[in-house]
């Protein structure tokens, strides 16, 4: 009780500050998101999200040598591709000569130490946007399950050191564990994203894939009936503890620095690792009020960083991976 204590006396200096900070950050907390591209010598920056870029495979190995001097050790990839490979079956996504495939031999060539954790979701080889297989206006949970298998395993192949499906369709850990398994892979291990919302902050994620639901009447206008209600906490850990019982070796929240109260409440219910994923539009906004002076860039890039990983996450993806890093090892 004051005057017998005084909480200043921890904050009187940064030496001080440094000694009692109860949460850090380092290079190693993050993993980065990238775009693949089809073609060589392709670097195309992403409008709505300035500094981030789609590249084609060689551009990209060359920044994969970069981020991991700066002591990253985890890329989510992600590609864009060509709407000629576009079905309603996904069949792309299991071509072991498609780009994702390619993506994750070469990454794995030049730096065996980068875990390369390839989105296992059908919507960048969807005609229609989304995340499985369409009939009758309705997104099949079954059938895009033996889609993500084949997707998955496909990875496997290629030397993926996790898979990350994105998907949100029900019992597919479970489905993708088996298929792993029976394969051979059982030491590749799956990061469910096991609590994501259908939420608003994904638009520049979908400029940069096209991949957002098409305007048509036959088809879902939205990702609502398999991404989670955003009013909904309860249902969040429920998701994540179904998917640790059928095998989730890490799970995922989506998005990130509006939803830490749901991180928290998933690191208090799971015994496995959580991931926080800093969405495109969390990136976006922070970008634009910095380009307009009403924020300081810098700063609140690490602020929000520190206070996802406060809340529990044990890894944080993010666009402000290679930024973030710069700043730390200075």
């Amino acid at each position: 009780m004051f005057p017998l204590h005084r909480g200043r006396r921890l904050r009187t200096n940064e030496s001080i500050r440094s000694l009692v900070r109860e949460t850090t950050l380092s290079p190693s907390d993050f993993m980065f998101p990238m775009f693949i591209a089809e073609g060589e010598n392709v670097k195309v920056e992403i409008a709505s999200m300035p500094g981030i870029f789609r590249r084609s495979i060689d551009l990209t190995v060359e920044e994969i040598k970069e981020i991991y001097a700066l002591g990253i050790r985890a890329v989510n990839i992600y590609v864009k591709v060509s709407e000629n490979l576009k079905d309603n079956t996904g069949k792309e996504a299991w071509n072991k000569d498609g780009l994702m495939q390619e993506a994750i031999r070469a990454i794995k060539a030049v730096c065996p130490e980068m875990i390369v954790m390839p989105d296992v979701a059908l919507d960048p080889y969807s005609i229609y946007g989304h995340d499985g297989i369409i009939e009758n206006g309705d997104v099949l949970n079954d059938p895009t399950n033996d889609a993500l298998v084949k997707m998955a395993v496909s990875h496997a192949v290629a030397g993926a050191d996790f898979v990350a499906p994105s998907d949100m369709m029900d019992g597919r850990v479970l489905r993708l564990r088996e298929g792993l398994d029976a394969a051979g892979f059982h030491n590749v291990g799956i990061m469910s994203y096991s609590a994501k919302y259908a939420s608003a902050f994904y638009g520049p994620f979908r400029d940069a894939l096209d991949s957002g639901p098409v305007d048509n009447n036959d088809v879902p206008k939205d990702k609502k009936t398999y991404q989670m209600d955003y009013a909904n906490r309860i249902e969040a850990v429920k998701e994540a503890l179904w998917d640790v019982e059928e095998g989730a070796d890490m799970v995922m929240i989506k998005p990130g620095i509006a939803y830490l109260d749901i991180v928290r409440e998933i690191k208090n219910a799971v015994n496995v690792p959580v991931a926080v994923f800093h969405v495109s539009g969390e990136y976006a906004m922070i970008k634009a009020a910095a380009e307009r002076g009403w924020l300081d860039h810098d700063n609140t890039m690490m602020e929000q960083l520190m206070c996802i990983k406060r809340a529990g996450a044990s890894l944080i993806s993010t666009y402000f991976a290679k930024e973030a890093a710069i700043l730390l090892n200075k």
